[in-house]
């Protein structure tokens, strides 16, 4: 069947216009709705690059079963968390303050008049993992809602409040001190992994906006525990599967705590902000590492991301296939035929951890070797051979979806990012000869079909899936 998605322009709501459940964009028909037939609403917010999105889709929105009780006892209403970050915002705070985090898919559960009561992110077709299934989570709020609906109201109310609450500023302005500033580095150190690089656990994100505050403590203070801190991320970083090494550009993030496999999700914004921080990295060290890292990302940005007309697509899919990462990952095998000459197969096994059995279900996401100093090994020419040549084999490979929306915000901080490039005369970028420059039409699967479309957003990049 087909759903009132079908005559949106975001490439995620076409994703499920052809879901069995009966969707709504967001908008006062579905509120219109939900008043007229007393039923709450279930609001699912998502993007097109969004892994776990696909997977929920496969498993419950297109399950005629569970989309059955969706349609009999809920007013659906599906949103490309880049087309309205407005509301994203706010529901992802509600979901953060009833179930301690949030992420994509975001599930919702609201009265009539749209104001929480339950929420979660995504919800597995059966119990998994002290996870209830999704369909006892529809049948759940829904035997509250008829049975018990006084509490859930006034619970959505409160929820409300607190929220608004935290949203309004407190206390009154002051003077701002120096000692914020130590403080604030004082706590980065405290949390930042010695071992691995970066702070927090798995799942671990690159912290960009951390890294380029410590470069700019350094360039103030002369702090070199700040620059240590850097250096030691971004090369982390760079070691492992989330940097793709054949065709340049970050992965969204690491689940696990060494950077090795990655969520294979490319985000425009991501590959900017990185980009400068890179860029920074090799104006403080000069190390060619970082150099390397800053010209393929740009490289990656001009020849995967641009827009005909000039701007820059949103992001690219985690899955091709049927499969995350099957674009990126390769076997042992795939690499020793794909590499003919015995000096580029030679120099590819000394740069790369080449494991006979995988690193990653079966295949290898390529991560770089260290010397006994811990710094990832140097590139020869012989290796950049080969790297070369594996992404011209690559790229005949069925390729990821591309999210074709040009976000103002985003761009902003890809332009700044090559701005910035520019004005220390770095630029040393262009195509690779394995990667002919593609039309939309080679990028595009027929589900994501919609014309690109400038959308407006904060500068500010939302919570990742």
């Amino acid at each position: 069947m087909t759903n009132r998605l079908r005559d949106e322009s975001s490439p995620y709501l076409l994703q499920h216009a052809g879901n069995s459940v009966d969707w709504y964009p967001w908008g006062e028909a579905a509120f219109t709705l939900a008043k007229e037939l007393d039923k709450p609403v279930f609001l699912s917010i998502g993007y097109s690059a969004c892994h776990w999105c696909h997977v929920m889709a496969h498993e419950s929105f297109e399950d005629p079963g569970a989309a059955a009780v969706l349609n009999e006892h809920f007013v659906s209403i599906k949103v490309d968390r880049e087309e309205r970050p407005d509301v994203d915002a706010i529901y992802m705070d509600a979901v953060v303050a009833m179930a301690g985090q949030g992420g994509w898919p975001l599930s919702v559960f609201l009265t009539p008049d749209g104001k929480p009561f339950y929420g979660g992110t995504y919800f597995p077709p059966s119990p998994r993992h002290g996870m209830p299934s999704f369909k006892e989570v529809l049948l759940g709020v829904a035997r509250a809602w008829a049975e018990e609906r006084e509490r859930l109201i006034s619970s959505a109310a409160e929820l409300v409040q607190r929220i608004s609450s935290m949203a309004t500023p407190g206390g009154a302005g002051g003077e701002l001190r120096t000692e914020v500033f130590d403080q604030a580095v004082e706590r980065i150190l405290r949390g930042y992994d010695w071992r691995d690089g970066g702070w927090g656990r798995a799942p671990k994100f690159p912290a960009s906006l951390t890294i380029e505050y410590l470069w700019q403590r350094h360039h103030r203070t002369g702090d070199k525990l700040a620059r240590e801190m850097a250096t030691h991320a971004l090369s982390s970083m760079a070691r492992g599967g989330m940097y793709d090494w054949l065709g340049g550009g970050f992965h969204r993030y690491s689940v696990d705590n060494h950077w090795l496999v990655p969520h294979f999700e490319k985000m425009l914004y991501d590959n900017a902000l990185l980009a400068r921080a890179y860029l920074h990295a090799w104006l403080v060290t000069k190390d060619p590492l970082f150099r390397t890292i800053l010209d393929e990302t740009l490289s990656f940005l001009l020849r995967e991301m641009k827009d005909d007309q000039g701007g820059f697509y949103s992001s690219l899919d985690a899955d091709s296939e049927g499969e995350e990462g099957r674009f990126y990952l390769w076997t042992a095998g795939e690499i020793e035929s794909g590499l003919e000459r015995p000096q580029e197969q030679e120099a590819f096994r000394l740069a790369f951890e080449l494991h006979p059995e995988g690193n990653f279900e079966g295949r290898l996401v390529l991560r770089r070797r260290r010397d006994e100093h811990g710094i990832p090994t140097a590139s020869t020419p012989e290796e950049t051979a080969a790297r070369a040549r594996l992404l011209e084999i690559r790229s005949a490979r069925e390729r990821p979806a591309l999210d074709e929306k040009v976000v103002t915000a985003w761009n902003g901080l890809t332009l700044s990012a090559w701005a910035a490039a520019a004005r220390g005369r770095l630029l040393r970028v262009g195509p690779r000869r394995a990667c002919r420059r593609r039309t939309r039409r080679d990028h595009r699967s027929p589900a994501r079909s919609a014309p690109s479309r400038t959308r407006t957003s904060p500068a500010r990049p939302s919570r990742p899936d």
